[in-house]
Order: C-alpha cells, then structure tokens, then sequence
C-alpha cells in the first residue's frame, strides 16, 4: 500500500471512488451521491488541491487503485482556528478489515500535528458504526457527546458521536 496525500491529478480516481462511497455507504456521509455526481472535474480538483490547512490522504493498492481516503479541514476563523476536523473517512469493502483506516488516520493526525497552533482534531461518527469508532479511539480520539437525528436520509433518522483527539 502507498499512503499520500491526494493532488489535483487525482482529481478523477478520487471522484470515481467517492461516488461508490456515497452509493454504498450513504449513511456515513453527510452529502448525496445525487449532489455530487453533478460536480464538474474543476470542482473536485479544487476539492481535492491541498493547501495548508485541507489535505485528503489516500491509500493506493499495488495496482496503483485509490482503495481508501480520509479528509482533514483545519477551522479558518481566529477563535476557533486551534481545531481541525476529520472528513470523509472511506476504505472500499475489499480492503476493509486490513488496517488501511488506521494507515489513513494515523498520516492525517502525523500531519495535522505539524500545523501551527492547532490543539484538537473534531469528528463525528455515526453511533452504530462500531468499528470505526473502534478505530478512532485506538487512535486517541474519545466521545464527548451525541447528536441525535444528526443525519436524515430517505426517512431515517442517523445519530452521530462527537468525537475529539487533543493534540
């Protein structure tokens, strides 16, 4: 596996992959495959260009395949720009089970470390998503609370953990 930061050449595979999340698991995320299938090529690559503060990592297979990405956003205004945010986190179900989400995870916190003044890493987890919150707090990250009906999707109510790792 190589973990990297994503760039704008990826750009395609990254939209190619996170279509299939938003299909397969529209549950964790809090956009629609409806949305962002409409998103041109420009778009994503200003997604997914990294800059200071937003960077996405990405897992590659040997077969050179973006298999899994996660998405760190630092906050821009001045009081609260001591804390950054987790976006996003995807690994596709054949490479599940493996290690990748702590991979992925443990190069987003290594990173987010080297950034000036930043103090805590937010976010938030669909509560019945055991195994990934198995894997957050592995990491250091602990819930302290629930949002309840965080999320609503084709009638269905989804509540999320808030999560936070100080760093």
């Amino acid at each position: 596996m190589n973990i990297r930061i994503l760039q704008e050449y990826d750009a395609q595979i990254y939209q190619e992959v996170r279509l299939s999340a938003l299909k397969l698991n529209p549950e964790a995320f809090g956009s629609t495959y409806e949305r962002e299938a409409g998103f041109s090529l420009e778009t994503v690559k200003e997604r997914v260009k990294p800059t200071g503060d937003k960077y996405m990592v990405g897992a590659f297979d040997d077969g050179k395949s973006l298999v899994g990405m996660v998405t760190f956003v630092r906050e821009s205004n001045l009081k609260i720009r001591h804390k950054g945010n987790v976006f996003g986190m995807y690994i596709a179900p054949d490479n599940r089970g493996q290690g990748l989400g702590k991979s992925l995870m443990s190069e987003l916190i290594s990173r987010a470390r080297n950034c000036d003044g930043l103090e805590q890493i937010n976010l938030t987890v669909v509560s019945t998503n055991v195994s990934a919150k198995k894997l957050y707090e592995s990491l250091g990250f602990e819930v302290y609370g629930t949002e309840r009906h965080a999320l609503k999707d084709k009638g269905h109510y989804y509540d999320e953990d808030l999560m936070v790792l100080f760093i």
